[in-house]
């Protein structure tokens, strides 16, 4: 799945470990979420929409489509 978080996080001037201290996960999850290795669970991508005032889908994009 591609995502915009790296840019959405760049655009705030936040580091990875400033992502995820307001996501309440770890660095690593926000350095795998970045690079593609993982998905996000539902809730943990309703909270990045949140945090960044978007729908999910302005996001996340699913690769297949």
């Amino acid at each position: 799945m591609k995502n915009r978080l790296k840019v959405l996080r760049a655009e705030r001037d936040w580091s990875q470990g400033d992502l995820a201290e307001r996501l309440g996960v770890s660095r690593q999850s926000v350095n795998a979420l970045e690079t593609g290795k993982y998905d996000p669970s539902l809730p943990l991508a309703f909270k990045i929409a949140r945090l960044f005032d978007l729908r999910i889908e302005e996001i996340f994009q699913d690769e297949a489509a």
